[in-house]
């Protein structure tokens, strides 16, 4: 038999109270610990919603530290070429709220800023985002409004770091998946083309 919880009360009554040192860690601008975070880390995960409720998690990575700090509480992320679909960006043009986690690797804890984005498509520093002479059309730039480090139990449990623990060759590769669950007319060897070493050289145009 299936149980729902339905209700705030019936969640908390089987969670129990929160710690107060987990209530109290949150902020609202930015610590020196915060920014030094920001510039070593190189990987983000940006969820957003959109007016009706559908959700969109999307991962961003560039070199360390591609998060641009703009003051205390307003930080940006800068677009890279992806596969156009915009689902987290059209996200936010309905729904500004979004929260993002930025991961260290080899780190356990992470770090979580959510806040309220916009998206801009020029501003003077975007000439401090070019990499490998891409500089983006469009960021996103978000007003903090809650930041705290979340503890290191779900990388402890999950052995995300250790590579003893790691089968990427669990599934066929990437070209392969590609064909057998997507509706592609594309053939098997243009997509291990697409996805070999010519797929390195379009990551920024």
């Amino acid at each position: 038999m299936t149980v729902e919880i339905t209700s705030p009360e019936e969640l908390r009554e089987l969670l129990g109270a929160p710690m107060p040192r987990a209530v109290a860690k949150e902020r609202v601008v930015l610590h020196e610990r915060d920014r030094q975070w920001l510039a070593a880390s190189p990987f983000c995960l940006v969820a957003t919603a959109g007016a009706d409720g559908s959700c969109d998690v999307s991962p961003k990575g560039d070199p360390a530290g591609f998060v641009k700090v703009l003051d205390e509480a307003t930080l940006a992320l800068p677009e890279r070429p992806g596969n156009r679909r915009a689902d987290g960006y059209r996200n936010i043009l309905d729904n500004p709220h979004v929260g993002l986690i930025f991961l260290i690797p080899g780190r356990t804890d992470t770090l979580r800023i959510n806040g309220r984005a916009r998206l801009v498509r020029e501003a003077p520093w975007f000439d401090d985002m070019v990499v490998k002479g891409h500089r983006p059309i469009l960021a996103i730039e978000v007003a903090v409004e809650q930041i705290f480090y979340h503890c290191a139990k779900a990388f402890l449990r999950s052995e995300l770091w250790q590579p003893e623990t790691w089968q990427p060759e669990v599934l066929p590769p990437r070209p392969r998946l590609v064909k057998e669950v997507e509706n592609t007319p594309d053939s098997l060897a243009e997509l291990e083309r697409r996805y070999g070493p010519e797929y390195l050289n379009s990551l920024y145009g």
